[in-house]
């Protein structure tokens, strides 16, 4: 039996490709940078081209720096950003540069929709209220202001599909990313034809529904020749990354869940059975027969990745000097503020906010500034805002009757021990760390282990690969603390959202 899996991952800012072992080892891994576009207020857009030759680069020398021959790779998992509208011609060339997770540009489409259609008979359907940053306003908006790319479609892909179809040419999408797409039914994972002609979105702009760990084609000539991988490898059609970190970070129970740190913030709420709330986001987990009930919010891991490029350059050169990262570093000085950051209190919308609020105009603000505040504050009030979110969106979920004990953390937030530290505390929950920080790439290589029959299902997988290296248990002295900036978090966001739409 081949011995290695492969995985992909698309993520906002860079692409990360990791080869494992059957125990879940990490063996090698890269990665592929590629920028964002931000060409008018509320537009973020990225183009997919750049994202397959960051990933055949990167895997040509991932491969090359983990020494294993590529005949012994049994399989390929892709996992991806969400809610991505790759529009493609008859011949697979991209269309336009797809609006991503963060764009906010068809709000006014989305406003008329819910007018015209019914926010109630769109919800009750996918389990999903219409927001802009979904990938059926983005269609909508194609259709609206560029004609000319709108009349060319063949096809609309999702992020991991499109990559995978460079890899096998077959078109594909999986149940996990249906949910960006308000025509695919959340109950039974098939698509609404009707809700399609309501939307006015053509039918056969939808590919073929596939599991998410079902092999949907082979590595072809081409892309072998491109990546460094051997043609004819078999493919899964892979998953939302959220659902496939939610995987690699173990959940796969009813109740369990994952706590995101990533780019983007939230959590993930395991499900048996289809239960929605119109504040909160509802998918299907890459595992078959599970939903997972999340929190999605603009202002994750990307707050920290933010403040470090733009303010600590002290950082930057001390760490160099005695060899500590600038994350590092800024996690110092958040550990030497109080917790509740002696009053000062951080809204993390940094591109709008998506749940539990969907506001599209909400600002990031810092509160409680006096003589006596330092960069300490400015750090730990970031850290302490991400938490605040997450804490809103488990609220949530605990009145629709998600309630969840231990959070199991993933993403490059959790290698801060002071910030999910912080999330405990401010959440009142334990959170566990595995011992891997490639989360989201292991649950894509699981999807591929089980599609080509390495794992016998996924508990085995689970079972086999995902350890915990750390266990925080939340301090509940701080957590009274935190109650109080709690409060005034929401307080802040509640007397502004007014002026933040006026302005």
């Amino acid at each position: 039996m081949k011995k290695y899996l492969l995985g992909i991952d698309i993520g906002t800012s860079a692409c990360k490709i990791a080869i494992f072992n059957r125990q879940g080892e990490v063996l090698a891994s890269g990665n592929g940078d590629y920028p964002v576009y931000y060409p008018k207020p509320g537009y973020a857009e990225q183009n997919p081209d750049e994202w397959w030759e960051a990933i055949y680069q990167t895997i040509n020398t991932t491969m090359q720096k983990s020494g294993i021959d590529k005949e012994e790779i049994a399989g390929v998992g892709v996992d991806g950003q969400s809610w991505s509208a790759i529009a493609i011609d008859k011949a697979g060339k991209v269309l336009t540069n797809t609006p991503i997770w963060m764009d906010t540009r068809a709000d006014a489409i989305c406003k008329r929709l819910n007018k015209e259609i019914g926010d109630d008979v769109i919800f009750n359907l996918v389990g999903n209220s219409l927001q802009p940053p979904y990938t059926t306003a983005k269609i909508l908006w194609y259709k609206e202001n560029l004609p000319e790319v709108y009349e060319k479609i063949y096809k609309i892909l999702q992020s991991n599909s499109f990559i995978v179809y460079r890899l096998t040419g077959v078109l594909s999408q999986e149940k996990s990313q249906g949910y960006g797409l308000h025509c695919f039914d959340m109950h039974t994972g098939t698509w609404n034809e009707e809700m399609c002609e309501r939307f006015g979105i053509p039918f056969r702009f939808l590919p073929e529904i596939y599991d998410c760990h079902q092999v949907v084609g082979y590595v072809t000539e081409e892309a072998a020749e491109l990546s460094g991988l051997a043609a004819g490898i078999p493919v899964v059609a892979g998953g939302l990354d959220a659902a496939c970190g939610t995987l690699g970070a173990g959940v796969i129970h009813p109740y369990e869940t994952q706590e995101q740190g990533g780019q983007a913030g939230g959590m993930s709420i395991c499900l048996k059975e289809y239960s929605a709330d119109p504040n909160l986001i509802l998918s299907f987990h890459v595992v078959p027969n599970l939903w997972l009930l999340q929190g999605g919010t603009t202002g994750g891991g990307g707050v920290m990745r933010w403040f470090d490029k733009e303010f600590a350059d002290f950082e930057r050169e001390e760490g160099k000097r005695i060899g500590k990262s600038s994350l590092a570093l800024l996690d110092e000085s958040a550990a030497r503020v109080n917790p509740g950051c002696d009053g000062m209190v951080f809204l993390p919308y940094m591109a709008g906010e998506r749940s539990p609020i969907w506001d599209v105009n909400a600002k990031g603000v810092y509160y409680g500034l006096d003589y006596s505040k330092t960069k300490g504050h400015f750090i730990r009030a970031s850290m302490e805002g991400v938490a605040f979110s997450l804490k809103h969106n488990l609220e949530v979920a605990a009145a629709a009757g998600a309630q969840v004990g231990e959070l199991k953390a993933m993403g490059g937030a959790a290698n801060s021990r002071v910030w999910t530290q912080i999330k405990a505390d401010v959440t009142g929950k334990p959170i566990a760390v595995p011992s891997t920080d490639s989360a989201t790439t292991l649950g894509a290589v699981i999807l591929a282990g089980v599609g080509v029959g390495m794992y016998r299902d996924f508990e085995e997988a689970v079972e086999m690969t995902v350890k915990v290296k750390r266990y925080h248990q939340p301090n509940m002295e701080n957590h009274k603390v935190y109650e109080e900036s709690y409060k005034t978090y929401l307080e802040l966001y509640h007397n502004l959202k007014n002026t933040m739409k006026e302005r």
